[in-house]
C-alpha cells in the first residue's frame, strides 16, 4: 500500500506532473448545477501585456489557497481566470512594436492597426497565464475570459447604453489629465505625482489705466500666453480697490479683468493669481463662474498652437517657456525667481507630464453610485480587511468627481455612439451601428465615436460580466455574489470601489462580500520592487531555484495582513529547507511501514505519552490553522504549521518513536507507525493548499486505493477526544528539559555519541513529571543514569543548566577531559577579550562613527554585544568545571 518516495525531492518533476494530471481530471472545473455548497473568487485579471511579479505571485498564491481549502472543504469552487485587454499598456507596445518595423501608426490606419494587436495579443498575451500555471494555479481554464472577447465587449457595450439611457453618461467640455505622449485623456488614479525642484517666477501684469502694475506667481510661464483674467481673495485687504480694474497680458496684449473668488489663497504668492481657464483645472471652474474667455494655447502633443502666437507656434512647452522669460526680461516684467518645491503629474503609462487639458471627453456620473458604494461597506455588507482601508475608501467617495471615461485610442471598447452627419450630428447611442438616423431617416453619413473606453471602465464588471452578464446565467445564479478579491491597496479606487458601484448599479447585488488588500513587496532596504532599480526578482528563476512550493511557502510566511513585506531570498531558501524536511520525515515514516500493517486508529491500543501528546497537538493546529484562514491571516498559519511540521513532528515526536521503529516490539511499533501515518496524512492535508505539489506527490505514497487525489482529499476535522492538556503539560516540560541538555552538551564540548548522567532537583510537581517520562527523556537527551532529588547536592566539577522550575546538573568526568576543556575555554576567553577590545576601538574612534556608514556602525555595535554575551557564558562554563578565570 506504500511505496518508497525518491531519495530527493525534485520539484520541476512534480509540478509538471501534478498540475497536467490535476486539470486532465477536471479537479479544477467548477460545476454550476452542483448542490454543494459555493466558493466563488474572480482572478484581478492581469494585462494581457504582463510578465509575471512577486506581486503576482503573493496575491495568486493567497487566492490559490483558498480556493484550494474551499475544494478540499468539500464545497463547489470557483476561481475564474483572465486577462485585461489594457488599453494604454498594449497599445504603447504595439505602437512601438510597428515604429520597429518602419511602420507609422497614423499611416496604416485604425483597421489596420487593429490587425496587428490582435495578432500581437496572440503571440504574446498569453504569457503571464503559462507563468500563473507555473505557480499551481487552480483555475477553471475552461471559463478563461479576456476583456475583448465577443461576450464580454457586449457586456461593456451594453452597460454603456443603459447609463446613458439613464441619463448617467454625458459628453462635456472639462479639464482632464491629458498624457502628450500616448495623446489620450487620464483618469486622476493614472497620474503618479513625484516631487520637482523648479522656480516661482514672479510676472507684473501692467494696469491698462497704466497706474501701475499687480504681481502675479507662477511655475508655468508658457500658460500666461492663455489667461484671461486675474483672481483676488474677496477678503484680501490689498486688492479691495482692484477688483474690477483690468491689466494688459503682456506679450499677447489682451485686456484681462481682475476679479474676486473665494478659490484663492492670500498666502500664496502675492495674493493674486493669474487665471488661465483652458489649462488648470481650478482656473476652469473660475473662468465658468465668472464668464471669462477659455482660450487653450497647446495642441495635443503639448507643442503650442497658433493662439499662442506666432512666435510660439509649434514650440515645445519647455521651449515655450524660455521664450516666455527673454520676452518678459526684454520687457523689464519679472519681479523675481524663488526656487519652489510642488508636485507634478506624471502619466502612469508613458511617464510624460501630465497636461491638464480643455477638452470634450464622456463622463459617468458618480455622485448616486458612490453614496450606494459607501453604504454596503459602511454598514458591513462588504467587510475589507484590514479593516482601516475604509477610512481611505470612504474619503474618496466623499470626495469623488464624474469619471472621465473616454480614451483618444484605438486599442479597446470603441464608444457606442453614432452620430448623423447629414442632421446636424444627431447622437444615437446603440451598440450595433443603427440602420438610420432616427431623426433624419437617412443611412448614410452615420459616423461611430472614434474615442475607446477606459480600461476600468470595463474591468468594473468583472465580477459578473465573466460569468455571462447580461444574459441570465446558470454560473451567476450558482456563483454570484463571488465570496472575496484579493488586491493591492493601489487600485481601492480604479477597481475595487467602481466594481462595488457596478455590481449595485447592474445587478442590484454587492460583487463579494470580503475584500483582502494585501501589502506591497519590498526588498530588504524597504525599497518597493521595480525593474529599473535590479530589486526585482523573476519569479520563474527563483521556481526553477527552489520550486513553486518553497516561493509560495516562503512568501506567505513574510506577509503579515495590511502591513509591506520585505522579501528575502532566504527566506525561500528557507521554504525549500522546509519542503526537504517534510519530505525526508515522509521518507522516513514510509520506510519503516513498509511491513507493518497501519491501522485506523479507533483500532490501536496501547498509545504512549508520545503518540497521545502528538494527536493532541495535531488537533490543536487543525483548531488554530482553521480560524487563523477564516480571518485570512496567512502568514499566521503558515508559521504554525511550520512550528508543529518542523519542530513537533519531525523534530521530537519522529526522534521519540524511532526506538519503537528500530525494536523488537512489534506491537509497539504497529501503534507508532500507525498514529505517525495518520498525523502525516492530516498534515498533507493542512499544507496542500500552501504547497500542493510536494503534498501531492507524497500522499499518492501513502494513501490506500480508496483514497481520492490529494487536491479532493477531504480537509482534517477536528477531534475533541484527543485534546489532553495534561499531556501536553508533560511534554513541554520534557521538551524544555531535553532542550536544555542538549545546549548544554553542545557548549560544553561533550562528544554527541556520548551518553551524559544527569542530576535533577527542584519542584515536586515537575520531578514527578521527570520520574515518569523518566525513559523517554533518557532516549531525547541521551541520558545514561538519571537522579532525581529534591535537596540533593550538586556534584563537583559539574555543569548546571535550568529548565522550568528545575535545576540539572550533569557531572562532567569521564565526559571530557577536564584539563583540555579547562585549556580550550581558557584560550577561548583570551581570544574574544580581543574580539571585544578591537571592537571597542573602532567604537571609540570618532573618524570611524562619523565616516562609516550607519549600518556598519551598527554591525559593529551588534558584534561587541554578541561577544559579550558570548565571553559570559565561556566564564560560567570554566567556573563550573571547577576553575574561576583569574581576570
Amino acid at each position: 500500500m506504500t511505496t518508497e518516495l525518491e531519495k530527493r525531492y525534485n520539484p520541476q518533476i512534480a509540478e509538471r506532473k501534478w498540475y497536467e494530471h490535476w486539470n486532465e481530471m477536471g479537479h479544477f472545473r467548477a460545476d454550476e448545477n452542483s448542490d454543494k455548497p459555493k466558493y466563488c473568487i474572480t482572478i484581478p485579471p492581469p494585462n494581457v501585456t504582463g510578465m509575471l511579479t512577486m506581486g503576482h505571485v503573493l496575491n495568486n498564491t493567497m487566492q490559490d489557497i483558498l480556493i484550494r481549502r474551499a475544494r478540499q472543504k468539500g464545497m463547489e469552487t470557483l476561481w475564474l481566470p483572465g486577462t485585461d485587454h489594457a488599453s494604454i499598456a498594449t497599445e504603447a507596445k504595439v505602437t512601438k512594436m510597428l515604429k520597429e518595423k518602419g511602420i507609422n501608426k497614423r499611416k496604416i490606419g485604425r483597421e489596420k492597426f487593429l490587425e496587428h494587436a490582435w495578432e500581437w495579443k496572440e503571440k504574446f498575451g498569453g504569457i503571464i497565464i503559462e507563468q500563473l500555471k507555473r505557480l499551481g494555479a487552480s483555475c477553471d481554464w475552461e471559463r478563461e475570459v479576456f476583456t475583448m472577447d465577443e461576450n464580454y465587449s457586449r457586456a461593456v457595450l451594453e452597460a454603456f447604453v443603459r447609463l446613458y439611457n439613464d441619463g448617467l453618461i454625458y459628453r462635456g467640455e472639462r479639464i482632464i489629465n491629458w498624457d502628450p505622449v500616448g495623446q489620450t485623456a487620464l483618469s486622476d488614479e493614472e497620474v503618479i505625482y513625484r516631487e520637482h525642484q523648479s522656480k516661482l517666477w514672479y510676472f507684473k501684469y501692467p494696469y491698462k489705466d497704466g497706474s501701475g502694475h499687480v504681481i502675479v506667481a507662477t511655475t508655468r510661464p508658457e500658460t500666461m500666453l492663455g489667461d484671461t483674467g486675474i483672481a483676488v481673495n474677496p477678503n484680501d485687504k490689498r486688492y479691495k480697490s482692484k477688483i474690477g480694474k483690468s491689466v494688459i497680458l503682456p506679450i499677447q496684449n489682451r485686456e484681462i479683468p481682475i476679479f474676486a473668488d473665494s478659490y484663492v489663497d492670500l498666502e500664496f504668492g502675492t495674493g493674486a493669481v493669474k487665471v488661465t481657464p483652458a489649462h488648470d483645472p481650478n482656473d476652469f471652474e473660475m473662468g465658468q463662474r465668472h464668464n471669462l474667455d477659455i482660450i487653450n494655447v497647446m495642441n495635443p502633443d503639448a507643442t503650442m498652437n497658433a493662439k499662442a502666437g506666432k512666435d510660439f507656434i509649434g514650440l515645445t512647452r519647455e521651449e515655450a517657456r524660455e521664450l516666455v522669460l527673454e520676452k518678459l526680461e526684454s520687457l523689464n516684467l519679472i519681479e523675481k525667481i524663488e526656487d519652489y518645491t510642488h508636485s507634478v503629474g506624471h502619466s502612469e503609462r508613458t511617464d510624460a507630464v501630465v497636461e491638464p487639458y480643455l477638452s470634450k471627453q464622456w463622463f459617468i456620473s458618480m455622485e448616486k453610485m458612490a453614496k450606494d458604494a459607501k453604504q454596503v461597506v459602511k454598514d458591513g455588507t462588504i467587510k475589507f480587511h484590514p479593516k482601516h482601508w475604509e477610512k481611505t475608501y470612504f474619503h474618496w467617495l466623499d470626495n469623488i468627481r464624474d469619471w472621465c471615461i473616454s480614451r483618444q485610442l484605438w486599442w479597446g471598447h470603441r464608444i457606442p455612439i453614432w452620430y448623423c452627419e447629414t442632421c446636424e450630428k444627431t447622437e444615437i447611442c446603440a451598440i450595433e451601428k443603427p440602420q438610420k438616423c432616427p431623426n433624419c431617416g437617412k443611412n448614410e453619413n452615420l459616423r461611430q465615436d472614434s474615442d475607446v473606453l477606459d480600461t476600468w471602465s470595463s474591468s468594473w464588471l468583472w465580477p459578473f460580466a465573466t460569468m455571462g452578464w447580461p444574459q441570465k446565467t446558470q454560473t451567476q445564479k450558482k456563483f454570484y455574489p463571488t465570496d472575496l478579491i484579493i488586491t493591492g491597496p493601489d487600485i481601492i479606487f480604479f477597481w475595487i470601489a467602481r466594481m462595488i458601484m457596478a455590481g449595485l448599479q447592474f445587478k442590484n447585488e454587492i460583487p463579494f462580500t470580503d475584500v483582502y488588500f494585501t501589502g506591497i513587496i519590498r526588498d530588504g532596504q524597504g525599497r518597493k520592487m521595480s525593474k529599473s532599480l535590479g530589486n526585482s526578482p523573476d519569479p520563474i528563476d527563483l521556481f526553477e531555484k527552489y520550486g513553486a512550493d518553497a516561493i509560495r511557502f516562503g512568501l506567505m510566511r513574510l506577509a503579515p495582513q495590511g502591513l509591506d513585506i520585505l522579501f528575502s531570498e532566504e527566506k525561500m531558501e528557507e521554504g525549500r529547507n522546509f519542503m526537504n524536511k517534510l519530505w525526508n520525515a515522509s521518507r522516513f515514516v514510509l520506510m519503516n511501514a513498509e511491513k507493518t500493517e497501519v491501522k485506523s486508529l479507533d483500532k490501536i491500543e496501547n498509545l504512549e505519552i508520545a503518540d497521545r501528546w502528538i494527536l493532541s497537538r495535531l488537533n490543536h493546529v487543525i483548531v488554530r490553522t482553521d480560524k487563523l484562514m477564516d480571518d485570512f491571516k496567512f502568514d499566521h498559519t503558515a508559521k504554525a504549521l511550520y512550528e508543529f511540521i518542523w519542530a513537533e513532528f519531525c523534530d521530537w515526536y519522529i526522534e521519540m518513536i524511532k526506538e519503537r521503529f528500530f525494536g523488537d516490539d512489534a506491537k509497539r511499533k504497529e501503534v507508532a507507525i500507525s498514529v505517525a501515518m495518520h498525523v502525516l496524512k492530516n498534515i498533507l492535508k493542512l499544507m496542500h493548499a500552501y504547497t500542493p505539489f510536494a503534498t501531492e506527490e507524497i500522499w499518492q505514497k501513502i494513501k490506500s486505493e480508496n483514497e481520492p487525489d490529494l487536491i479532493i482529499a477531504e480537509f482534517p476535522e477536528v477531534d475533541e477526544k484527543w485534546f489532553d492538556d495534561s499531556v501536553e503539560k508533560e511534554m513541554k516540560l520534557i521538551v524544555e528539559v531535553a532542550t536544555a541538555l542538549r545546549n548544554l552538551r553542545g557548549e560544553m564540548n561533550v562528544p554527541p555519541g556520548k551518553k551524559i548522567d544527569a542530576l535533577f532537583r527542584g519542584d515536586v510537581s515537575e520531578l514527578a513529571i521527570i520520574k515518569s517520562d523518566m525513559a523517554v527523556l533518557k532516549l531525547l537527551a541521551k541520558v545514561e543514569n538519571l537522579e532525581i532529588s529534591e535537596n540533593g547536592e550538586a556534584p563537583e566539577n559539574c555543569a548546571k543548566t535550568v529548565a522550568g522550575k528545575l535545576e540539572i546538573f550533569i557531572p562532567m568526568a569521564g565526559l571530557v577531559d577536564l584539563e583540555a576543556e579547562r585549556s580550550r575555554l581558557s584560550k577561548e576567553i583570551e581570544k574574544t577579550k580581543k574580539l571585544i577590545q578591537n571592537t571597542q576601538g573602532k567604537l571609540s574612534n570618532e573618524n570611524f562613527i562619523s565616516r562609516a556608514p550607519e549600518e556598519v556602525v551598527n554591525s559593529e555595535r551588534e558584534k561587541i554585544e554578541k561577544y559579550r554575551e558570548k565571553l559570559a557564558k565561556l566564564e560560567e562554563h570554566l567556573r563550573e568545571l571547577g576553575i574561576r578565570n583569574e581576570q
